[in-house]
């Protein structure tokens, strides 16, 4: 090793001698490759996404609608199934909040006539217990029902009573009542609060709304006619 002006020193490598300088512009080289390599995994680690589920596009009027004239669906080919399931799983513990509210209430709003004893039930009827996968709400909106899904061993099934007048009987008179009586089939409803899916909430896609269906045809007696 040999002494130069200016404190340069020179190493003598196998390679032939190196300055001093020389080794510090190397070493600063290095270290700025080892800070852009570590800049470069940090900058692709803040941009990382964690595989994010899109919702299913789901249309205002649903197809199932295009079957049936009523407010309900009792099947539909559409029916997002596997995002229900997968927004259920991720939110468990709030949706079974939800559900357990929805299936302990018993009470429910009915559409009635001024005086109850105005009204006896002598019109034809259908009944029958539906578990709707869609219906409009009383906002006029088509709602996804959440029913015969499962997630975490919960069943969701919900059920509803409907009652509908036979033949369109709704507005004619009662078939056993005296025509000396003015009388008419009513159709009559009943307001039922449903656990529904509403894809366009990415937050927390779960609500409790409600929907209005038939409860029964029944029959008004109106005055006694001469």
């Amino acid at each position: 090793m040999k002494s130069t002006e200016e404190d340069d020193v020179i190493f003598q490598f196998s390679d032939g001698p190196v300055h001093s300088h020389e080794i510090q512009t190397m070493s600063l080289s290095y270290h700025f490759l080892i800070l852009l390599g570590m800049g470069v995994v940090a900058v692709m680690g803040n941009n990382y996404k964690a595989p994010y589920h899109q919702p299913k596009y789901e249309p205002e009027i649903p197809a199932c609608s295009k079957n049936t004239t009523k407010n309900w669906c009792l099947e539909d080919s559409e029916y997002p199934a596997y995002e229900v399931v997968y927004e259920l799983d991720k939110h468990y513990e709030a949706v079974v909040a939800l559900y357990k509210n929805v299936v302990a209430e018993t009470a429910n709003s009915v559409d009635t006539l001024s005086k109850l004893e105005q009204e006896t039930y002598l019109c034809p009827s259908e009944t029958s217990y539906v578990q709707p996968l869609r219906a409009v709400n009383t906002k006029g909106k088509w709602r996804v029902i959440i029913n015969k899904v499962e997630s975490y061993g919960i069943k969701y099934d919900q059920h509803a009573r409907i009652e509908e007048c036979e033949d369109d009987a709704a507005g004619k008179a009662c078939p056993l009542v005296p025509t000396c009586y003015e009388s008419k089939c009513l159709q009559k409803s009943i307001y039922h609060r449903f656990l529904v899916y509403d894809p366009t909430d990415y937050y927390f896609p779960f609500a409790i709304e409600t929907f209005k269906l038939p409860a029964s045809c029944a029959c008004f007696v109106g005055a006694f006619k001469l």
